[in-house]
């Protein structure tokens, strides 16, 4: 049985211009090193050509969609790669060009082949070469130090997600053999979403399930109106194995049934693009005053569904308010009709001025929402990535809760669309039992645990797990992540902080190439690259489809790159524990054990031997529709909120504003409201006249590929900026323009285009950070991270400043 002919058919795909597009990027160009034809004698199948030696993979970056590659090799080296192809009907995980360049990466001649020692000054990136046996030693010795001195909670791994496979990883199994390590809360994605919505929909709630939101696949069977805040699948998940596909043919059946996309960003996004009706301008930052003055709309019109509001709900009205908090004027009604809290009326004209938005269109729009029968109302994660995010991201969510719009076909819970929830496969056990460590941080959060962790505490800076934090941080394990410095924030300050060596004391950094974090290490590991061994790993999370891709290794790893898990496994073996670690197995046996325990599970699995064959699998999983048990029956399905119902005002986050030491500028609410938050509306000065925003770009995963000329020359760094910004200061689409924020200093091409609202520029993320730090700091590589101060949010203590910058602009 071959690979095509496994393949479940699940549904066409989208038809006419977009299907063009697709079809003309997966024949694409020698450019991204794809196409045999680039590959010389042979290649073009003649006679004497040898035979293709052929290895599935994905890409295993951090997009979410792990799309499929089929890698080409001769002689023990990858020539070229094709995506996947099996299925006619069925979704084909194709790559998109960022990974179709993956060969690129693979075989670049800035591959690290070698371990190294630093001989520098932190971030000057000067290094020695050692052998593996002074490389292991060392990192063994300085964890041994580090625990006997400190304990494990002075060990921290860092955030990175740069990798993705079911054994790609194995540094939390390693720590936590040798007893554990300092823990990490959320993740820089959802960091403010992630922090805030448990209280709004319970502990459970989560961004990356189907319980709490819907699928695409359901908007696509039933929605007649699709309203996105900040959600550009076209650019943040681009791939067939990303959402972009269902959500191109969402737009075709929606419009069909007559109802339309609505997609409100401060930029004509690549989703919108070809769509300008679908742009709603909005200043950043700016969401929850939309927000409230629709729900303020819906109030004084009569259109809120008050019987879902009583029957599902805490905290709408006088009413529905908790006992504690009766009688205040302290409900969520009370705040839109400026009767509590800052006493000012939430009308679309309070509104207009903070968003951007006239009022005649936020009344349309409110009146559109309500009409519709089946609104789909999402969230990208781009709105909750400002320093008041965790506020926003409740104030959109209240949009389909105020009409009773959720657990119903075709609706949502004003999350972003659904993951699948269906693991085929399971990863290496990460043995958490064996940690000895209760203490976790959010994530964040590391900088300060470095520079001061001994004054932390869960009431001044989030920590769970104990009341303070023993100690700060003296050794930081970074594995496949740029997140000390380039994707973190403030990269001027965390390199003075981690200057001072007396802070931090070692510095662990494992990476394929020389990113601006593997500067700081002192020692650097080069990693064998998914390609270069067997690999195994699910469908990832961001299309609404189940899979499994077993194959490789395509090519042999260059120079002294070794697999993680066995570099991993000679670490415990300094500390006796390698069979503790290992139990016994290599890489390659635990690939096959945690295939056939999921096969086990499952009896439409291939077999181990019929998945080493054909390589991938894929199978349609069913619609869903978000909170939909909660909505038939909520007595039998309560959300773990201490009411079991929603609860918009939370009595849990009023405790904890009442309680935790906040700054004089730091305010935590217990009802979704607007709040300007740090760098945010009004923040504006003679000196930083402008707002700032980051976004993610076609040419790079967050920071992954930022190093690959030939996507650079696709898809440049640019600025984005107005026409009305930019003729008072002379600039012209094509200068290079100095950017300067409190922060930092940055250059950078500008684009001067009117797909971005006046008053606001806007940077991509991810480009990698190029300055010297030992002169005038000024980042030729223009990172947006260079601009960003670092202030963690107040609830999440959250990287919210990644979009909410203040900035001037001149010509360099």
């Amino acid at each position: 049985m071959t690979a095509r002919e496994s393949a479940l058919s699940r549904r066409t795909f989208v038809k006419g211009s977009l299907a063009g597009l697709a079809l003309a990027g997966a024949s694409g160009s020698a450019l991204y090193g794809c196409a045999p034809q680039s590959q010389g004698d042979g290649a073009n199948g003649a006679a004497d050509a040898p035979a293709d030696q052929i290895a599935w993979s994905q890409c295993n970056v951090n997009c979410g969609g792990c799309c499929v590659f089929q890698w080409h090799s001769r002689d023990g080296k990858i020539v070229y790669m094709e995506s996947d192809n099996t299925g006619d009907d069925a979704l084909q995980a194709r790559a998109c060009l960022r990974g179709r360049s993956m060969r690129r990466w693979l075989n670049h001649p800035d591959r690290l082949t070698k371990p190294m020692k630093r001989v520098g000054k932190r971030g000057e990136g000067k290094f020695e070469e050692i052998s593996w046996d002074e490389a292991i030693d060392t990192i063994a010795s300085e964890l041994k130090r580090v625990i006997d001195t400190y304990g494990n909670e002075a060990i921290y791994k860092i955030y990175g997600s740069g990798m993705y496979s079911a054994t790609g990883n194995p540094s939390s199994r390693l720590l936590n053999v040798l007893g554990g390590c300092l823990g990490g809360m959320y993740d820089y994605s959802t960091n403010m979403l992630s922090a805030a919505l448990p209280f709004l929909y319970g502990e459970d709630c989560g961004p990356y399930d189907n319980v709490f939101a819907s699928s695409m696949t359901e908007a696509e069977l039933h929605s007649d109106l699709v309203v996105m805040f900040g959600n550009s699948p076209a650019e943040t998940r681009m791939g067939g194995a990303n959402i972009v596909w269902d959500f191109a043919r969402v737009r075709e059946a929606v419009k069909e049934r007559g109802g339309r996309i609505v997609n409100i960003d401060y930029r004509l996004n690549e989703s919108s693009s070809g769509h300008p009706d679908e742009w709603l301008p909005i200043r950043p930052g700016t969401d929850a005053a939309l927000a409230s003055a629709i729900a303020h709309e819906w109030v004084v019109n009569d259109q809120i569904d008050l019987e879902f509001l009583h029957t599902y709900c805490v905290g709408y009205d006088e009413e529905t308010m908790p006992e504690s908090a009766k009688g205040q004027n302290k409900s969520y009604r009370a705040y839109l009709m400026g009767e509590g809290y800052d006493m000012v009326e939430k009308t679309p004209e309070w509104a207009a001025p903070i968003t951007q938005i006239p009022a005649d269109t936020i009344r349309a729009l409110a009146n559109e929402i309500a009409a519709a029968e089946a609104p789909f109302i999402m969230q990208g994660w781009g709105p909750q990535r400002h320093t008041n995010g965790e506020d926003t991201s409740r104030a959109i969510c209240m949009l389909p809760i105020l009409i009773g719009k959720i657990g119903l076909p075709g609706t949502n819970t004003g999350q972003r669309e659904a993951g699948p929830a269906v693991a085929l496969v399971g990863g290496l056990p990460s043995l958490s039992d064996k940690s000895t460590v209760e203490a976790a941080i959010p994530v964040y959060q590391w900088l300060n645990a470095v520079d001061h962790g001994e004054e932390m505490t869960a009431t001044n800076a989030g920590i769970s797990g104990v009341d303070k934090l023993s100690c700060g941080i003296k050794f930081i394990w970074s594995y496949a992540g740029n997140c000390i410095t380039n994707q973190h924030g403030d990269i001027n300050k965390v390199h003075d902080i981690l200057q001072d060596e007396s802070k931090c004391e070692f510095i662990l950094v494992w990476d394929t190439v020389m990113t601006d974090s593997a500067k700081y290490a002192d020692i650097l590991l080069p990693d064998a690259m998914r390609a270069e061994q067997l690999n195994m790993y699910t469908n990832g999370y961001t299309e609404y489809y189940a899979g499994v891709t077993v194959g490789g290794p395509a090519q042999e790893a260059p120079g002294e790159c070794r697999p993680s898990y066995d570099v991993c496994a000679d670490i415990a073996d300094k500390f006796g524990k390698r069979d503790e670690f290992t139990e016994g197995k290599t890489q390659e046996e635990w690939i096959q054990e945690l295939y056939e325990a999921g096969a086990a599970e499952d009896a439409d699995l291939p077999s181990w031997d019929e998945i080493r064959e054909q390589g991938v699998y894929k199978r349609e999983l069913p619609p869903a529709i978000g909170l939909e048990a909660f909505r038939n029956d909520p007595e039998a399905n309560p959300l773990k909120t201490p009411s079991g119902k929603i609860e918009i005002y939370s009595e849990q986050l009023a405790d904890i504003a009442a309680t935790w030491e906040l700054e004089d500028d730091e305010v935590i609410n217990p009802i979704p409201v607007f709040t300007p938050g740090f760098q945010g509306y009004g923040s504006v000065t003679d000196e930083y006249p402008l707002y700032c925003a980051g976004f993610h770009h076609k040419s790079r995963t967050h920071s992954s590929f930022g190093f690959i000329e030939e996507l650079e020359q696709v898809a440049r760094q640019q600025l984005w900026m107005n026409p009305l910004d930019a003729e008072p200061r002379g600039i012209a689409d094509g200068d290079t323009v100095a950017v300067k924020s409190p922060a930092g200093e940055i250059r950078i091409e500008a684009k001067v285009t009117p797909r971005i609202v006046p008053g606001t520029i806007g940077i991509p993320q991810g480009a990698w950070h190029n300055a010297d730090m030992d002169g005038d700091r000024v980042d030729t590589g223009a990172c947006v991270n260079t601009l960003t101060t670092y202030k963690p949010t107040p609830l999440a203590k959250g990287n919210g400043p990644a979009h909410s910058i203040i900035a001037q602009v001149t010509k360099a």
